[in-house]
């Protein structure tokens, strides 16, 4: 386990916020190891995650792809078919039902490319809980499809005009929320950032993608994968195919950070590539900032990789070297999305385009005789018109 001390992954993680929010971070970890120690809860998330979220998704070979690449041939783990289009719905189902075990009645949500606040609305909708999401109004100008659905759904659309009006402001504004309401509201973080007991709440319940992908391997390849690609934004896709491999030295593990349009700061939100060690939104890890210590501003042509920090897990996981990061900038991704629509006939989303593209370029490095799977975090039908707006101009 990389968790030395509760809340710490090495010397990364914590809980760096008001006292406000101590209280509720405590009630939300005692209710949690309850709840993962309780095969009631167990068996509730499981039902829910097998007959609404439509689990296990599908493990696919990528023929086409893989002749593109040259080389290792290439698998899709395609939580691109799990219910609403993206992993996310794995955490939100079981920090709904986790809520209600707790007696909250409103759940609260930030959203970035906005498939987090689809999914939080979708199992709020599920379980008969109040909804609110908070979404930066630049992102819901790219992703206004999603704003619909998530108003459809019954969830409250609040959009966030301080700042770069990105995921980070829509973060900020989420726990000013649950700081003056943590009586009635659970706060459902979408990645595996944030003060302790989030991270390991979030990777716990994405975990089952790498649980899932694990046997997949080992029933479809007879052993394990020689690597494993997932795009890296605040990590949680990442995070939850990554750890039931962590502990196999020979699965190499890496991840995709969003180079947007270069190394100049300001120009990408790779942190784990080109930040230091800091505090945000209430943990110790890896955060793009400037030189007076205040958070930088970001780019990428994601929506949902657009965010100066990491999860600290991943922090952890880059100074042990366990996991190998690497960038891949707006081009690239644009490139990869185009790519495996045409040859796959499936249209990724822009965050998982950034690790299609580093797949390609990692298949290209290994002997044919090698397998590596690529995690399809989710379909890009939210993306498809920004997209169009990028590749006219």
């Amino acid at each position: 386990m990389s968790v030395a001390t509760p809340g710490r992954f090495g010397r990364f993680g914590g809980r760096y916020v008001p006292e406000t929010l101590v209280v509720a971070l405590e009630e939300l970890e005692i209710a949690w190891n309850e709840a993962s120690r309780d095969p009631g809860y167990r068996a509730e998330l499981e039902a829910c995650l097998r007959d609404f979220v439509g689990r296990p998704t599908a493990f696919t070979r990528a023929p086409r792809l893989s002749a593109e690449a040259g080389g290792a041939t290439i698998w899709l783990k395609r939580e691109d078919l799990a219910h609403t289009g993206a992993h996310k719905i794995n955490n939100t189902v079981g920090q709904v039902i986790l809520a209600k075990r707790m007696g909250k009645s409103r759940i609260i949500a930030e959203t970035g490319a906005g498939q987090h606040g689809v999914a939080t609305a979708t199992a709020c909708a599920r379980f008969g809980l109040d909804c609110e999401v908070f979404m930066g109004a630049e992102d819901a100008r790219r992703q206004s499809l999603n704003v619909f659905r998530m108003r459809l759904l019954g969830a409250t659309v609040h959009e966030v005009d301080s700042g770069s009006r990105t995921l980070k402001d829509a973060t900020n504004e989420a726990m000013r929320d649950w700081m003056g309401s943590v009586g009635e509201t659970h706060y459902i973080l979408g990645s595996v950032v944030g003060p302790h007991p989030f991270p390991t709440i979030v990777r716990e319940l994405q975990s089952v993608i790498g649980t899932e992908c694990r046997v997949q391997c080992l029933e479809t390849l007879g052993r394990l994968p020689d690597a494993v690609v997932a795009c890296v934004g605040g990590g949680s896709n990442a995070a939850g195919i990554f750890a039931p491999f962590v502990a196999d030295a020979d699965v190499r593990l890496i991840g995709v950070e969003a180079g947007g349009r270069g190394v100049a700061p300001g120009g990408h939100a790779a942190p784990l590539a080109f930040g230091e060690p800091g505090v945000l939104h209430g943990s110790l890890s890896y955060v793009l900032q400037d030189r007076n210590g205040q958070t930088a501003d970001v780019h990428s042509c994601s929506a949902g990789l657009d965010y100066p920090g990491v999860g600290p897990e991943h922090a952890h996981w880059k100074e042990t070297g366990r996991v190998e990061y690497r960038v891949v900038d707006d081009e690239a991704a644009l490139a990869a999305f185009q790519g495996l629509s045409r040859l796959e006939g499936v249209i990724p989303a822009l965050e998982t385009a950034h690790a299609v593209a580093a797949s390609v370029e990692l298949a290209a490095e290994l002997p044919p005789d090698a397998n590596l799977v690529l995690n399809c975090s989710g379909r890009g039908d939210k993306d498809v018109q920004e997209v169009m707006r990028l590749l006219d101009t």
